[in-house]
């Protein structure tokens, strides 16, 4: 007697479909690796701009600070206009009058500050 093909195609026909979905499983899961690297490259894209982004704040701030630095240095100009004009009229005066050598100054004059003995003094 002759055996049936019935169960082997059963069997051949559960092992095609046991591949395609083995096709399907696979090209999912390729699918999702695309997606796994392109969110990874969008993070790594995200962290540099983010770096640049703090980069540029700092720089920001740096120049906050030297612009106020900069008013500063502006804002003492008049004084500093003002305490030449006093210097020069008091050496006119001084210049005009050779013979009234008794005649004290004001007490209004430029005196040179050793800057870097006050600092010295100031670190001890």
């Amino acid at each position: 007697m002759r055996q049936s093909v019935a169960p082997s195609r059963i069997s051949h026909a559960a092992s095609l479909a046991s591949q395609a979905n083995n096709a399907t499983a696979t090209s999912r899961l390729l699918e999702k690796k695309k997606e796994f690297e392109a969110v990874a490259a969008l993070e790594r894209a995200s962290a540099l701009f983010l770096k640049r982004i703090e980069g540029l704040a700092d720089d920001c701030e740096v120049m906050a600070d030297a612009g106020q630095v900069h008013g500063q240095v502006l804002e003492q100009w008049p004084l500093m206009f003002q305490s030449l004009s006093l210097f020069l009229n008091s050496r006119e005066q001084h210049l005009s009058d050779p013979g009234d050598a008794t005649v004290s100054l004001t007490g209004e004059r430029l005196v040179r500050v050793p800057l870097d003995e006050l600092q010295a003094d100031a670190s001890k």
